[in-house]
């Protein structure tokens, strides 16, 4: 087990384990927390017998969004602070799975839907707070929440405030399953397990081909890139016409 102190890194065979660390704040991402957590994704990421990756934070909270503090401080300027990608994680070979052990809010909303799916625990709650605290996006809630849930639910969360809890993110597509809070990190390790048991290479491609896809239109030529992609793909494994 890898401790940097505001985040604590586990591994349990495939699976690596990524907990945000400073439960006394919530697990607020300060410019220490901030930076931390992607060294830590790529750090799991490099690992050659990591698979699948879980996100989660320690209890009570998953990410209670950026401090205050730091923001007020001027050390959240809200300029890229890692250039070659957007958003709070590097690119990475391995599927993220988001553990929502509790409340995501604002800025930890952000690096949950920047999972590849989410797993919430009963206690999980969501919330966007951006402009209750006169704060704008900036890690692609704006482009990836409506996708998830819709323009219509994704402006009602953006331009109130109000959380939502675990059966309404259900309901609402944001997550995939709800779990007793004291079964969350075993079920998202069963299912990173799963992820684990597959042909790499495959899962890598599929993935890929998944978020390639969303950015498309639904018609004839993104048919076509799909078969096109599986036709080589096919060629570059087995060989052949």
């Amino acid at each position: 087990m890898t401790d940097s102190s505001c985040v604590v890194i586990r591994h349990e065979g495939c699976v690596s384990i990524v907990t945000l660390n400073r439960p006394e704040a919530r697990n607020a991402l300060n410019a220490e927390l901030a930076d931390a957590l992607p060294r830590a994704i790529a750090e799991c990421d490099a690992r050659a017998e990591t698979r699948a990756m879980v996100v989660t934070g320690a209890d009570p909270a998953f990410c209670a969004g950026f401090d205050l503090r730091d923001v007020g401080a001027g050390r959240r300027a809200g300029a890229n602070e890692h250039p070659g990608y957007w958003g709070p994680f590097p690119p990475t070979r391995s599927p993220i799975i988001g553990a929502i052990n509790g409340a995501a809010v604002t800025g930890g909303l952000e690096i949950a839907v920047s999972c590849d799916f989410l797993i919430a625990s009963d206690k999980a709650r969501f919330a966007d707070t951006h402009a209750k605290v006169g704060m704008v996006p900036g890690w692609g809630l704006t482009i990836v929440l409506p996708r998830l849930i819709g323009q219509s639910r994704a402006l009602q969360m953006s331009l109130t405030g109000a959380f939502i809890d675990a059966t309404t993110a259900l309901s609402w597509g944001l997550v995939n399953e709800v779990v007793l809070h004291d079964n969350l990190i075993h079920r998202a390790v069963e299912v990173g397990n799963q992820i684990g048991a597959l042909d790499e290479g495959a899962v890598a491609e599929v993935r890929s081909l998944y978020r390639d896809m969303a950015a498309r239109a639904v018609d004839d030529a993104a048919f076509e890139a799909e078969n096109v992609r599986a036709r080589n793909w096919a060629h570059r494994r087995f060989g052949g016409a």
